[in-house]
């Protein structure tokens, strides 16, 4: 795999001559190249907004709007909701217009986080570092732009990198935003564990982001619908194995390949594909344990990284992306936003050191294409068991775990390591001033 990322990395270096890269790392060309994207998208979405249609889960979203706006009936309030209440707000304020501007209102909440987020890698085009951490992130938006546009994680996504960009600078900044994005989306809170691990100012994030909990219980109270504030927990954990996640995947061979007890079917009580099968009950209710254990493991590995002194940039990204890559690689459910946990993360890690980070790079590149093709553009074969569909799926799970065990292995190295430099530094420090330099 090293070597593969290798030769790709050489092919850029050659391609990327030093006056392309400098012009990359102008803000008029970072700006005309964010503006040329979010066009083709808007492009792309023109028919299905003339027309006052939805696509991908927007349907359902502009359902639910319309049930509160119009009727004052409201998902999480009034009734159990599949996701936190902190969903309904941009739910909700894509339908203040009507139902036939949805898409348009969905598109530009979009497109103004993605530029937010864009803003925050390079400070606002100030921090040349932080141009790379841009053009990837516009990268793996375009190749994740099916579910990218059309469901929650094209906001939280954006969220979550200011969240990771401003924690050093602004961390009651950065933890509101990783908080409201927990809200909204569950997945932000493994990167909250994360910060709440490594970071020196972790009782500013610990006390901000209980205050803004807080607030957000409050309301709810208020609103009458503090039953249901936890619901979203609950309504998870009944799912069986669903079709796109990797422990999925060798029982989805079993179906292509004929086996007559083993079938993928829909659940229509919520829209998704799932598999049945020799095993798959007693599999579906051990993955949540085990995908805890993996992330109590990881969580033990931080600490013991964070109480030997790891840098803790670097351990906070890799934390981050080792709990959200066992969140998705030990679950049962899987689904194609789920790509877009991870791309946050490695965006911000390749705005700190492309050499470091480029092996989970180019990684997240591949899985994010790959990812496409299997929805939604090959999905329906794949639901009717064709062969090459299979091959994108499993290769894109396989990809997955790879890519986990490359972020474990890398969290296993900052513990190795921490010990030696520790030892190291006194040695250094005792050193005279002349010899100091000729040894470091």
């Amino acid at each position: 795999m090293s070597t593969i990322v290798e030769r790709v990395d050489a092919r850029l270096t050659r391609t990327l001559t030093p006056g392309r890269r400098l012009a990359l790392q102008r803000p008029r060309t970072l700006a005309l190249g964010f503006l040329s994207l979010h066009a083709v998208f808007l492009i792309a979405l023109l028919p299905t907004i003339l027309t006052g249609r939805v696509l991908g889960d927007l349907p359902l979203y502009r359902t639910w709007a319309e049930l509160g706006l119009e009727h004052g009936f409201w998902q999480g309030i009034d009734t159990v909701w599949v996701y936190p209440i902190g969903a309904m707000l941009p739910i909700a304020f894509a339908g203040i217009a009507g139902p036939l501007l949805y898409q348009l209102l969905w598109f530009l909440m979009t497109a103004a986080l993605n530029g937010v987020a864009v803003g925050a890698l390079t400070d606002w085009g100030r921090r040349r570092g932080g141009y790379k951490s841009a053009w990837y992130w516009l990268l793996a938006s375009f190749l994740l732009s099916p579910v990218g546009l059309l469901r929650l994680e094209g906001l939280t996504a954006p969220l979550v990198i200011v969240g990771l960009v401003l924690l050093a600078r602004r961390p009651i900044v950065a933890a509101a935003v990783l908080t409201l994005a927990t809200w909204i989306k569950v997945w932000p809170a493994a990167v909250f564990l994360a910060v709440v691990t490594v970071s020196p100012r972790r009782r500013t994030v610990v006390l901000t982001g209980a205050v803004v909990s807080a607030g957000v219980a409050a309301s709810v109270w208020l609103l009458g619908g503090v039953q249901y504030l936890t619901g979203f927990v609950t309504e998870q954990t009944d799912r069986t194995l669903q079709l796109e996640a990797p422990i999925t995947t060798p029982w989805v061979w079993l179906a292509t390949l004929g086996q007559h007890d083993t079938v993928i079917y829909e659940n229509f009580a919520i829209a998704t594909r799932e598999v049945s099968g020799p095993g798959t009950g007693l599999v579906a209710s051990l993955m949540t344990p085990v995908m805890f254990a993996a992330i109590a493991a990881i969580f033990v590995l931080m600490v013991i990284a964070h109480r030997w002194q790891a840098d803790t940039a670097q351990l906070l990204l890799l934390g981050s992306l080792a709990l959200v890559g066992a969140f998705i690689v030990f679950n049962k459910v899987g689904s194609p936003q789920y790509m877009l946990w991870l791309v946050p993360i490695v965006a911000v890690g390749v705005g700190r050191s492309w050499s470091v980070w480029r092996v989970p790079a180019m990684l997240m590149l591949a899985i994010s294409a790959l990812t496409t093709l299997v929805f939604p553009i090959f999905y329906l074969p794949l639901i009717d068991g064709d062969l090459f569909s299979l091959l994108l799926l499993t290769a894109r799970n396989t990809l997955l775990i790879v890519l986990l065990g490359w972020t474990v292995m890398a969290l296993a190295q900052l513990v190795w390591a921490a010990p030696r430099r520790a030892a190291v530094a006194p040695a250094r420090r005792a050193l005279p001033v002349s010899q100091g330099r000729i040894e470091g």
